[in-house]
Parts: structure tokens; C-alpha cells; sequence
């Protein structure tokens, strides 16, 4: 089954972070793109950069930022592909934004 582990940080929990420190977050990183499970995935530009597209009274309204107002921003994602869910948790656990205050959200996929 196929897995979509999405990173969720507060920017602020990384403003301190030394340089050897985001060194070793990024190696961190780099291990779960390696993982053997891991099939892609892709860091997200902040999300200042977002559009959010919605549908009014048949107006397409677009607006700057993400939809909702959070603490918590999506900064990327991982594609994997295990035998359970507790093999997706299992490799989520060693996604550095954990350590960082994050949290990374694991969805099957609906697959066709």
C-alpha cells in the first residue's frame, strides 16, 4: 500500500537551529528520501509563496496563503510504499520535523 507522509512545522521552532545542527537535520532527511520504501517527495516553498483557490456563488476567488490559519505549515512530503501502516508510522518517526516540534501526517492512498 501506498502511504503519503506530509511535514507539518512551525517555523518558529526553527529559528534557532545552528548551521551543524541543520546539518544533521538535513542528513536526517536525506535517510528517509534513501529509505528503500520511499518511492519521492519534495520540500514545499514556505508558505507565503501559496495561492488558495475557492469557488463563490460560481466566482473563482483567489487568495494569497493557505487555507486555514495554523501554527503548523506543510513544508513537504514523502511517498512510500509498505506492507502496513505501522511500516509508514515506523519510517515517519524518523522524519527530523518530529524532533523539530512537528508532526507528519500518514494517509493510505486511494489507489486505482
Amino acid at each position: 500500500m501506498k502511504y503519503l507522509l506530509l511535514v507539518y512545522d512551525d517555523p518558529a521552532n526553527w529559528t534557532n537551529v545552528t548551521e551543524e545542527e541543520m546539518q544533521g537535520l538535513y542528513a536526517g532527511y536525506a535517510a528517509v528520501s534513501n529509505h528503500p520504501a520511499t518511492l519521492g517527495g519534495a520540500q514545499l516553498k514556505p508558505v507565503d509563496t501559496a495561492k488558495t483557490v475557492r469557488l463563490n456563488g460560481g466566482d473563482t476567488i483567489t487568495t494569497d496563503g493557505p487555507f486555514a490559519e495554523t501554527k503548523e505549515h506543510l513544508g513537504g512530503y514523502y511517498l512510500v510504499e509498505t506492507d502496513s501502516i505501522e511500516d509508514a508510522l515506523a519510517i515517519a518517526e524518523t522524519i527530523p520535523s518530529v524532533k523539530m516540534g512537528g508532526s507528519i501526517e500518514v494517509r493510505a492512498l486511494v489507489e486505482m
